[in-house]
């Protein structure tokens, strides 16, 4: 294995995990990125000579913890011997319990009270999960130099703050965790359109996002929400094997085969959410799973019920509205047969929220063709297309034009 592989693969298998470790000592999010940093140029420089230690994350944790001393040393912040005691006290080691608890106190901590309620989830994004603002930019459609002004903003609130490096009060938890589970949705949706076999990293995320949330479930077996999030990401990796044809080219919800599905998966998913709906305490992610749990049962009842998808996306529309849930509510009223219900519910989404998100400009593609306005829905599929970055679905909305329109799809 080459020295630049071995460090990406540590980057993308461990930064949260190395992160949440040195901030737990040096609590300063900044500096910790800093010396991160710094180890990582250190290991380029010098693997390629010496060599890839037999463990990479430890070398790489033990770089960031002396380039942090020095640096803490040469700015006279703390006594320099207090900090090495305090960085000493947790030596790595992947398997240890320590760095899931260090982990989830980092994201609790993103989420206090004291930080812009704005900036929680896009901070435990990078800070715990490695992703940069260009991401995390466009997951919240927000300019990527806005959101790093924002980041470097609420990394300066937590240091200066003093912000406590712990898990909160059972009072206070709740209140949290809503912004943790947020962020951990988040990192799994970005890595919802990888194509398979694509060497990005980005399904590592997936492994994080359900690692993450099941250790929630753990700490907080009577929060609903939890086991809410977590039916619907095992709802949704049960299908990804046949999100995608053997040729690469994308497979529809409608089109896939369900022989494809995991069936453990769907029936973990099932027990979560029979669980949670048992406390009887409305939740989106719970609303979210449910809808999925609908489209699971099309093998079984032999077509999908979308009267019911279309009363769930409602429901979840007037608990917890977004630009991503409204534009779903609507996809839902076009297969319920209501497009023009669906048309004035996109009417309502203000233009700057929608400029750049594809998923409304296919569903107002769709309810516009259905509608009989067929000039519309061209230009919404154009549209459409233009904003989408996977060629397999943007092959597959190409092929969708031209069937629904009748038009060249390369013109």
């Amino acid at each position: 294995m080459s020295a630049v592989h071995a460090a990406e693969l540590a980057a993308r298998d461990a930064y949260g995990r190395l992160l949440a470790l040195l901030v737990a000592r040096s609590r300063d999010i900044a500096a910790s990125e800093d010396a991160l940093s710094e180890a990582f140029v250190a290991a380029l420089r010098t693997w390629p000579a010496d060599g890839v230690p037999a463990n990479p994350q430890a070398w790489l944790l033990t770089a960031a913890r002396n380039h942090l001393h020095n640096m803490r040393r040469h700015q006279g912040v703390v006594d320099a011997s207090a900090l090495d005691l305090a960085l000493l006290q947790d030596e790595f080691a992947p398997e240890a319990q320590a760095v899931p608890d260090d982990r989830l106190k980092l994201l609790f901590v993103c989420a206090h009270p004291a930080i812009d309620a704005a900036v929680r989830t896009p901070l435990m994004l990078q800070t715990v999960l490695g992703l940069d603002a260009a991401q995390i930019g466009a997951a919240f459609l927000v300019a990527p130099a806005t959101m790093g002004q924002r980041l470097v903003r609420a990394k300066a609130k937590i240091r200066d703050a003093g912000l406590r490096f712990e898990l909160p009060t059972a009072e206070d938890m709740p209140e949290r965790l809503e912004d943790v589970l947020a962020a951990v949705y988040a990192a799994y949706g970005t890595s919802w359109d990888a194509v398979p076999g694509a060497d990005t990293g980005q399904h590592n995320l997936v492994d994080e996002a359900l690692f993450l949330c099941r250790l929630l479930v753990a700490l907080l077996p009577h929060e609903p929400e939890p086991r809410g999030l977590l039916a619907l990401m095992l709802y949704c990796e049960a299908r990804r094997p046949a999100r995608r044809a053997a040729d690469g080219s994308f497979v529809p919800l409608n089109r896939q085969d369900a022989r494809l599905w995991r069936r453990e998966l769907i029936v973990e998913a099932e027990g979560h959410l029979t669980a949670a709906s048992q406390r009887g305490i409305f939740g989106r992610y719970q609303c979210e799973a449910a809808i999925q749990s609908v489209h699971i049962q099309r093998p079984i009842t032999g077509h999908t019920n979308h009267e019911a998808l279309a009363t769930l996306y409602g429901l979840l529309a007037r608990h917890s509205p977004s630009v991503g849930v409204i534009v779903a509510q609507a996809a839902a009223m076009v297969e319920a047969g209501d497009a023009t219900s669906a048309l004035t519910v996109l009417s309502r989404l203000s233009p700057p929220d929608v400029t750049g998100y594809q998923p409304y400009w296919v569903t107002l593609a769709r309810a516009e063709s259905v509608a009989g306005r067929l000039g519309s829905a061209l230009q919404a599929f154009e549209r459409a297309i233009g904003l989408t970055e996977d060629p397999a679905v943007r092959a597959y909305l190409g092929t969708l034009l031209s069937k629904q329109l009748g038009t060249d799809a390369g013109s």
